[in-house]
């Protein structure tokens, strides 16, 4: 079992920042790899960032130039600083974690909201 608790979100204006912050609070298994994912009303959930246990990163296209994932491992955090913010960011923000085996979790999820 992982646990995965996040903070951050809320609302920020177009052109504005805002960082999210995932915590493993609790994991039986070794990790392989962390990140985000995103899903907004009506939409399919899509991956934002991820970053492997070896430091490897991947950005949507959406989000590439804009949003950064990094890592804390003395922390056992992972976060995503959102810069240049847009209406379409608006989204619900899921922490993802994948063990080593391939097994999948995810946080409860956060709201960020961008107004125009």
């Amino acid at each position: 079992q992982v646990r995965l608790v996040e903070f951050g979100g809320g609302l920020a204006q177009s052109g504005g920042s805002l960082r999210l912050s995932c915590v493993v609070s609790e994991s039986r298994f070794s990790i392989y790899a962390m990140g985000w994912y995103r899903q907004a009303p009506g939409k399919e959930r899509d991956l934002v960032a991820t970053i492997t246990s070896g430091g490897l990163t991947n950005y949507a296209d959406s989000v590439k130039g804009r949003f950064t994932i990094s890592k804390d491992v003395a922390k056992n955090t992972v976060y995503l600083q959102m810069s240049s913010l847009k209406p379409e960011d608006t989204a619900v923000y899921y922490c993802y974690a994948r063990t080593n085996s391939g097994n999948q979790f995810w946080g409860q999820g956060t709201q960020v909201t961008v107004s125009s």
